[in-house]
């Protein structure tokens, strides 16, 4: 029996979880803890944090930590987060957090290993499709930015995860309504382009809110008014489609698109009605590779915790994450 610290820390809250890993190589959910990131002023802070709350693992009872962080991840133990206000640095983790192993990840890049959890089960088929199991998976989410991966079966029982930072890409407009819309946020955010970030985000579900009806709400405040025939939720719908529609295309997602983050999760409708499917389908080139793919709504937000322990499992058969 082997201890496993996983970890999912955004710029929101930080989650951890402990995973049991028995004899036979399968993982258990002993428990999870969630705390707010900017309550702390470092890594270290916040690995204090757990004891003081009392969680059921201690640093020197954990045989292997794998923490996934919301930026890019340089050699396994090195993130500087864009959204968080402190970095993370695993290089000497014994001697600073007394964990004798660790390795950080991506944040996406565990989302891309939960669809190889247990919990991908109960993930909701919002657009129809045929999983090709030996071919790539996307996972795509929008919370306070947009996160990107793809997961790749290496012919071997395991799996290769590709990261992405393309939520810092730029955001393609098509339209003249659109394009008044991007001059709208150039005003409201600056240039020198939007990004995906901004439009794909729960900052953009209130970004276009305002745009459309002038009210200057919060993404929770939007919740209760949320429906499929609201013309906030139309635009919305049709912006995150967009995004899982070229992200697809970009990775060949024939193993499904996975959509996770807090702004689906929170508004469902948005990917649940008719607009999503069709701006997601929408190709002059490529519909009938799109009509083959299928596309799930992942509510689950601790997923990210059962993906770093996927990504645990991996590396204590194989050796290797990525």
């Amino acid at each position: 029996m082997q201890n496993l610290l996983t970890a999912d820390i955004g710029a929101t809250n930080s989650r951890f979880g402990h995973f049991r890993l028995d004899d036979q190589g399968a993982l258990e959910l002993v428990e999870t803890i969630w705390l707010p990131t900017s309550e702390v002023s470092s890594f270290g802070e916040l690995l204090n944090h757990l004891t003081v709350q009392g969680f059921s693992l201690t640093p020197a009872q954990v045989d292997l930590a794998v923490l996934a962080v919301a930026g890019p991840v340089e050699g396994g133990t090195y993130s500087a987060p864009p959204y968080i206000a402190w970095d993370i640095d695993v290089t000497h983790a014994r001697e600073d957090f007394g964990l004798r192993s660790v390795f950080l990840i991506n944040d996406f890049v565990a989302q891309a290993f939960a669809c190889a959890s247990p919990i991908m089960a109960s993930a909701q088929q919002v657009v129809a499709g045929r999983i090709d199991a030996a071919a790539a998976k996307a996972v795509i989410g929008a919370g306070t930015a947009l996160g990107q991966a793809a997961l790749l079966p290496d012919g071997k029982g395991g799996y290769l995860p590709a990261p992405s930072e393309g939520g810092h890409a730029s955001f393609p407009f098509e339209s003249d309504k659109e394009f008044a819309y991007l001059a709208f946020l150039l005003n409201e955010v600056g240039g020198p382009y939007v990004t995906c970030n901004t439009v794909v985000s729960g900052r953009g579900l209130s970004l276009v809110h305002q745009f459309l009806t002038g009210e200057k709400l919060t993404p929770a405040e939007l919740e209760s008014r949320a429906h499929p025939d609201l013309e906030t939720v139309q635009w919305m719908a049709r912006f995150y489609a967009r995004a899982c529609r070229n992200y697809a295309l970009q990775v060949l997602a024939m193993g499904g698109v996975y959509i996770t983050g807090g702004v689906a999760a929170k508004l469902p409708c948005l990917v649940t009605n008719a607009e999503f499917t069709r701006e997601f389908r929408r190709s002059k080139t490529m519909a009938r590779v799109l009509e083959k793919i299928p596309v799930f709504l992942n509510t689950n937000e601790e997923s990210g915790l059962w993906g770093a322990g996927v990504a645990a499992q991996q590396f204590l058969r194989t050796g290797s994450i990525v």
